[in-house]
């Protein structure tokens, strides 16, 4: 067994101080990394600084100071492919500089670097002021040693284990219900006429063909999107429905994930009546899209967890298949467009819980009324 001393000097007090306001209550997460010592990193990509670090080993002149920066662009790096973010606005706290040291010798475009030895230094210090308005009221404590070390350590696991059980609420996985119903009626609104010898009549009535539309059949922008020109058309769209709606429905939650899909296969329909006035168009494939540009939204705001899988299987997966609506005949990508971008769109309106904010999500309903509208004049105004 070891035992570790703990020493609650000055420097090691602010660091703690620091680390709790940093955590608990601006909601920055800490970041495991190798060969980081002395250096805590944080991490909040909704923050205007994405990147907080804490530095607590002694940087005594120019040259080492000059190797920090270069070791942390090489780390902000590594976390920029990661969370596929282009800019890491990062904020670096020194607490033991040298007196030689010059902070503004070697800046860097994305690194903003301040010096703080003691507490009252951080209500001094105008840049950690402007960007944090309440750091320093929030660095006092009644508490100080041991007890303030327990107080900050309790206070810091607390705020852990509520984020741990918001992100267990929402990659926990669920029974995916409405999955389950719209593959059913997919399949029913195939077989159905298949078996009664009525497959002509159900295109005739159900199917998206631009001129009856205009006409006021609006109900075939929806019908159509549950219709399928054969069994190889229809399990494709069902298989990859399956792959996808599963984890979107289990991810965004049962009637965020029906909106969604409703909104994208609408959306599909009227930009494929746009492009394809005089073509019959059937198929869910819109609507598919739809939901790939919703999970898309949804792991950028969670890319920490699925930053890789957005940049290894949603985004090839995404533009793979709009190369092929160009190039193969037959394919009706103006509907795959239509429902990414409508899908997209009304993610942003629904909300990622635990990310959106209500700002978030008025302007996404906003924004997703205006493109619906302006497809709508396209479509029968034009």
């Amino acid at each position: 067994m070891e035992e570790h001393i703990i020493e609650m000097n000055e420097k090691n007090t602010l660091a703690m101080k620091l680390l709790h306001y940093f955590i608990t209550e601006k909601g920055y997460t800490p970041i495991i990394l190798q060969g980081a010592e002395d250096e805590i990193w944080l991490e909040n990509l909704d923050e205007d600084y994405k990147i907080v670090r804490i530095v607590i080993r002694y940087i005594h002149n120019d040259e080492q100071y000059k190797f920090d920066v270069f070791k942390t662009n090489r780390i902000l790096k590594k976390i920029r492919k990661k969370t596929l973010s282009f800019k890491l606005n990062t904020l670096s706290i020194f607490l033991d500089l040298g007196g030689s040291v010059n902070l503004d010798e070697f800046k860097s475009d994305n690194i903003t670097a301040v010096e703080v030895h003691e507490e009252n230094e951080v209500k001094k210090n105008k840049l950690l002021k402007s960007i944090f308005p309440d750091l320093s009221k929030k660095l006092k404590f009644s508490e100080d040693g041991v007890a303030l070390f327990v107080k900050v350590t309790n206070d810091i696991n607390t705020h852990n284990k509520k984020d741990q059980e918001k992100v267990a609420d929402v990659f926990s996985p669920k029974k995916p219900v409405v999955t389950y119903a719209l593959i059913l009626i997919n399949v029913f609104m195939f077989l159905f006429p298949l078996i009664n010898g009525t497959t002509e009549e159900f295109y005739n009535l159900f199917a998206s063909y631009g001129p009856f539309v205009k006409m006021g059949d609006y109900y075939r922008l929806l019908t159509a999107a549950f219709m399928h020109a054969n069994i190889a058309h229809l399990i494709f769209n069902m298989y990859a429905l399956w792959i996808i709606g599963m984890q979107l429905e289990s991810f965004i939650g049962k009637w965020r994930y029906l909106v969604v899909y409703l909104f994208s296969a609408i959306s599909g329909s009227l930009l494929s009546v746009i492009v394809t006035p005089n073509a019959v168009s059937v198929g869910a494939s819109g609507a598919i899209f739809g939901l790939l540009g919703a999970l898309l939204y949804f792991g950028y705001h969670y890319r920490v967890y699925l930053g890789t899988v957005i940049k290894s299987q949603i985004i090839p997966l995404i533009v793979i298949n709009l190369l092929l609506g160009f190039m193969v005949p037959g394919i009706d990508n103006a509907a795959h467009i239509g429902g990414l971008i409508g899908g997209a769109l009304m993610m942003i309106g629904v909300g990622v819980k635990y990310k959106s904010s209500n700002f978030e999500r008025i302007n996404g309903l906003i924004v997703s009324a205006i493109y619906i509208g302006f497809l709508i004049y396209m479509a029968f105004f034009l």
